[in-house]
């Protein structure tokens, strides 16, 4: 593949890469954001770029024997080490550049995994990343459960949803009992150069904080909420409309935190009640009246401390959108 010149943060739509990373063709579910989701990540980032994948649904449907969808040099690796191997290569890249056997040019390296291969399997090797400094993006695809092998129940599924190791019955009416773990916080934690949340639903958005990851001195995480027609049960039509509802209502807020400063970056005047979102998801099909009132107690705490945090008030008017 030719060479093309550094790209400039992208803003304006016009602007939008024509160039693929990732084929169609591949095996994705109808309505797949996730897939959606990688490939505006890669059109960010452009084509000097290895990515080292955990095993999950992106591995699956992009590379079946002996076909791969990848027009990037691309590493399937085990289902908790994307992180790991994505350090590999970034060592052994600056070794290789040290000694002349290969071009002196800039090469994201990217890591990218699931929720399950990142918040659960691979938080170890992906916190070591991170505490060792190593200029490696990481992307975590989160559609909120193991799809892959059968939409059972991870540290990333949210309060309410019923899974299948998680389901609503008379013991646990609510199904899922842990709140989702935060993990953008977690790898804020660290003290990296830049954080981020998005969401393919926002995709200006989501592509210029790639592109503010991929300028950072040192490593960044990216964390991409990845609707899932499938496992959500929701209409393959619908997967763009759930994640602008899933923002809009605070279930998902989108912020960034760069150099140690949270910046909220997108505050509707309103938020959307959490049934908005809810409503029409067979996994929250048996929430009743009392358990989405507590959810929505929860959510609505949990956005005025992000607000908090982003030093933005309350009752601040004005909205920040997409553009």
């Amino acid at each position: 593949m030719p060479e093309t010149a550094k790209q400039k943060i992208i803003k304006p739509l016009k602007n939008f890469p024509l160039e693929e990373y990732i084929n169609s063709g591949h095996r994705a579910c109808q309505g797949c954001a996730e897939v959606l989701a990688v490939r505006h990540v890669l059109k960010a980032i452009g084509p000097n770029a290895v990515m080292a994948m955990a095993t999950g649904c992106m591995e699956i449907i992009s590379t079946p024997y002996p076909l791969t969808s990848w027009n990037i040099p691309w590493i399937h690796v085990a289902f908790e080490n994307a992180a790991a191997v994505a350090s590999g290569v970034e060592s052994g890249l600056k070794a290789l550049r040290r000694k002349g056997r290969i071009p002196d040019k800039d090469v994201t390296v990217i890591a990218m995994g699931g929720d399950g291969g990142t918040s659960d399997i691979g938080l170890q090797a992906l916190s070591g990343m991170l505490e060792r400094g190593q200029k490696v993006i990481y992307v975590c695809v989160d559609n909120e459960a193991y799809m892959n092998t059968g939409i059972q129940r991870s540290s990333s599924t949210p309060f309410g949803a019923s899974t299948t190791t998680s389901p609503a019955g008379k013991v646990h009416p609510a199904g899922q009992m842990t709140w989702k773990k935060d993990m953008t916080a977690i790898a804020a934690a660290h003290g990296i150069p830049y954080t981020a949340t998005a969401c393919p639903s926002f995709h200006t958005d989501l592509m210029t904080k790639v592109q503010k990851a991929k300028n950072a001195e040192g490593p960044a995480y990216i964390h991409i909420l990845s609707v899932c027609p499938t496992g959500w049960r929701i209409p393959p039509n619908k997967a763009i409309e759930y994640g602008k509802l899933a923002v809009d209502s605070g279930v998902f807020p989108l912020y960034e935190v760069e150099n140690g400063v949270w910046k909220l970056s997108r505050k509707p005047k309103q938020l959307k009640p959490v049934a908005d979102y809810f409503k029409g998801q067979g996994r929250y099909r048996h929430l009743d009246e009392k358990l989405t009132a507590f959810i929505q107690e929860k959510v609505n705490e949990r956005w005025e401390k992000l607000l908090a945090q982003c030093g933005v008030s309350v009752s601040e008017e004005g909205e920040k959108k997409e553009e």
